[in-house]
């Protein structure tokens, strides 16, 4: 029985119809590839070896060092001469680390900071006024602390040790005020205050120059400024952070200038390193009471956080 068509057999086929007994178009059409979900993007695989901390610090560190051996002199030169800019009161930088500071802890505890650091440099001014030494007022310097300047340190290294041991006393004895402040009114507030300015001194109290506790090693035993200095590298490359590194490059500066004096053998600079037995203990005793009160007094002032408080 033949098959019926709708189309006459002697008309051509339409266009796009395939011819009788041809297979179509759409069969020899490659089937649609199945559509891909984008990849996601690759995390930071937490597993994945860091760079070891010595290669992470040890380039900028040296690239700082050799800044500071290079422009030392001229750097010392501009120091020198910011306290007579105008603008560098001492009101007008404590204005300016106010303003520093409250970007980070906010303008009430930014104030109680700024003038703790203030208490701790006037133990400087006046003890330097004590040994006979024109002081001027604190500078401070935002980030950095405060300084304060004067042509020596004293007539001895005696001297320089009761001079530097001067900030951290009145300084301690400031955060210290904070503790009956935080008692009377019951704000932890005061009580972080007084943990932060006894951590404060009890860092100056690191045995390297130029820090407060360098200044007592020039009359205890120079050779700690060694010891002093490697700890604050150790801190450096462990905790790198611009202040960390700067106090390393002045310290180590400053610790190689004055052991060269030494071993040169002049007279004049053996003789201000010469302390009695009596003042050498009198430094020590000093030195380490100040460390173990500090100690208390940060331990007695620790506020707990939580996850809570954060």
């Amino acid at each position: 029985m033949s098959e019926q068509r709708d189309t006459p057999l002697w008309l051509p086929p339409r266009p796009g119809e395939p011819r009788s007994g041809e297979p179509s178009a759409d069969e020899f059409r490659a089937p649609p590839e199945p559509e891909r979900s984008p990849e996601p993007e690759r995390s930071p695989d937490p597993f994945e070896p860091r760079r070891p901390w010595w290669r992470r610090s040890a380039g900028l560190l040296l690239a700082a060092g050799l800044v500071v051996l290079k422009f030392g002199a001229k750097l010392k030169a501009l120091l020198l001469l910011l306290p007579k800019l105008k603008i560098l009161t001492t009101s007008g930088s404590m204005l300016v680390s106010i303003a520093a500071y409250s970007l980070i802890w906010g303008w009430r505890f930014a104030i109680g900071f700024v003038v703790l650091l203030f208490v701790h440099e006037m133990g400087h001014v006046i003890q330097l006024r004590r040994e006979g030494v024109k002081a001027s007022a604190p500078l401070f310097i935002p980030f950095l602390g405060a300084l304060v300047w004067a042509k020596s340190l004293g007539g001895n290294a005696a001297a320089e040790a009761r001079v530097g041991l001067a900030g951290p006393i009145l300084g301690s004895i400031g955060a210290a005020l904070c503790i009956p402040l935080a008692e009377a009114t019951g704000n932890e507030f005061w009580r972080a205050l007084a943990f932060t300015g006894f951590f404060l001194n009890l860092f100056n109290l690191l045995p390297v120059v130029p820090l407060d506790g360098g200044r007592a090693m020039a009359a205890l035993t120079p050779w700690m400024w060694f010891a002093g200095l490697f700890g604050v590298l150790v801190l450096a490359f462990t905790f790198p952070n611009p202040i960390i590194l700067l106090i390393a490059l002045l310290a180590a500066f400053e610790t190689w200038q004055r052991w060269r004096a030494l071993r040169r053998g002049d007279e004049k600079v053996r003789s201000y390193y010469r302390v009695t037995p009596r003042q050498r203990a009198g430094v020590a005793a000093t030195y380490l009471g100040l460390i173990v009160l500090l100690v208390l007094g940060m331990d007695a002032t620790h506020v707990e956080r939580t996850l809570d408080d954060v």
